[in-house]
């Protein structure tokens, strides 16, 4: 795995394709792994075989892509499409996302994330191994898939709660984090390492995902704060932007403010992001990797900054 990698944004301001745009400018710049996640543009498996397609190099992560929405049998047929139309992938990631997501876009059942995450993971390895698949979990029931063109790829989960931590410290070969401060990062190292350690097997590695921009503007500012407005009402989130002294803000989208009226304050973002020169991003970066992050997945803003592409050449490794 990469010390440095980049984040494929799904900007609520910027055209869709600029996805495609970003990810041949991170392969061009030489870093080595791009993690393509979905929204409400392109199904991640599509994504990931245009930008596979697309590109020479960069190692190419699907997800965190929404836990419960699909099946362990339909992720492993994403994976393995990706492998046979474009090239293997190098990681899958899934996370429990939101009710809002889960429920309200897919109506599928949201609680219980922890124990589905467990039994999805283990179907999961089993199904890219190309074992036939019989399972009949509390929450991960199948029987008699067995997929033809078989691939293994290192499993991520994204961990937010104890829970779900401690799912992840048991399961999974990596963690990833997203929109946190450094001293997160650090307090999700403890328990990983405990819970692990508990468990008998070597820690997961441990990512975080960052929002980057070099010497941001007013328009810049505007587009990660209309982003970060999207995560004060999920659970977990919330309460780590109230720790982080914005609880009147996550009270407000909680009861219901629309987001554009959520007034996000610029100190927001730069608690859980690295923006300013290109000094200052490095440092905010070592930052990240001394609380315990093995590795960095640059999210490049890209309102004054098409594609990512002046971020990414100042920061290329």
């Amino acid at each position: 795995m990469t010390a440095l990698g980049v984040v494929t944004p799904f900007w609520l301001d910027r055209p869709a394709p600029e996805a495609v745009d970003l990810a041949v400018e991170a392969d061009r710049c030489g870093f080595g792994e791009l993690w393509v996640g979905e929204m409400a543009t392109f199904d991640a498996f599509a994504l990931a075989t245009a930008v596979s397609l697309r590109t020479e190099r960069i190692g190419v992560k699907i997800g965190p892509l929404p836990l419960g929405v699909r099946s362990p049998v339909a992720l492993g047929l994403g994976v393995a499409s990706v492998a046979t139309l474009a090239r293997p992938p190098a990681g899958l990631a899934l996370g429990g996302s939101s009710p809002a997501i889960v429920t309200g876009w897919h109506d599928r059942p949201w609680e219980h994330a922890a124990g589905r995450m467990r039994e999805t993971v283990a179907a999961v390895r089993t199904v890219l191994s190309g074992q036939k698949l019989s399972v009949s979990g509390n929450h991960v029931r199948s029987n008699g898939f067995r997929l033809r063109s078989a691939s293994p790829v290192p499993l991520t989960v994204a961990a937010f709660g104890p829970a779900m931590t401690k799912v992840a410290a048991e399961v999974a070969d990596e963690v990833v984090l997203n929109l946190v401060p450094p001293a997160h990062v650090s307090r999700v190292r403890v328990e990983l390492d405990a819970h692990a350690r508990a468990a008998g097997r070597t820690p997961p590695r441990l990512a975080v995902w960052v929002p980057v921009a070099l010497n941001p503007g007013e328009a810049t500012v505007r587009q990660l704060a209309a982003q970060a407005s999207v995560y004060l009402r999920p659970p977990g989130y919330g309460e780590m932007f109230a720790e982080l002294g914005y609880g009147d803000l996550v009270t407000a989208a909680r009861a219901g403010v629309p987001r554009a009226e959520l007034k996000v304050p610029p100190s927001l973002v730069a608690d859980v992001g690295a923006l300013g020169s290109a000094t200052e991003i490095r440092s905010r970066i070592a930052a990240y990797r001394a609380a315990g992050a093995d590795h960095v997945g640059l999210v490049p803003a890209t309102a004054e900054d098409p594609a990512g592409r002046t971020v990414l050449r100042e920061l290329a490794p």
